[in-house]
């Protein structure tokens, strides 16, 4: 069931996230919510935390953008794919498919599952002489 509470939390989660705005991000969370990037990281949890994951990751990617491929949601829940692209600090191109699987509680953020194919992210993210430097 498409409920359009579920969609307007949808819409203003990820106008925060496409306006590169962790601290509105943070605040979309509920005070116990937790955030976990499925790509070798620990989940974080509460809304400091969360605020400084975003923030990490938009200063890994300052220009990171969100190609959106398909969306599913539900009274409590959506899934929604999308390919993230922008350019890493180091230089190389971000082009990595993701998954976000977001549990919704009272028109907040609940809990924040993303998959990413991990081996892409973390190739976009090394420094070419680190990378080079592997490889020798």
């Amino acid at each position: 069931m498409v409920t359009a509470a579920t969609r307007e939390v949808f819409e203003r989660y990820h106008a925060c996230w496409e306006a590169r705005d962790p601290d509105r991000i943070a605040e979309l969370h509920t005070p116990d919510s937790v955030f976990h990037l499925h790509s070798g990281q620990d989940p974080v949890r509460g809304r400091a935390a969360i605020r400084e994951a975003a923030a990490g990751m938009f200063s890994l990617v300052p220009d990171l953008a969100f190609e959106f491929v398909s969306l599913r949601t539900g009274e409590d829940f959506w899934v929604v794919q999308w390919k993230l692209t922008g350019t890493a600090v180091s230089g190389a191109t971000v082009d990595v498919a993701l998954a976000d699987f977001v549990l919704v509680e009272n028109g907040a953020v609940k809990e924040k599952h993303s998959y990413v194919d991990g081996v892409a992210m973390q190739a976009a993210l090394t420094p070419p002489e680190a990378a080079e430097a592997r490889t020798h």
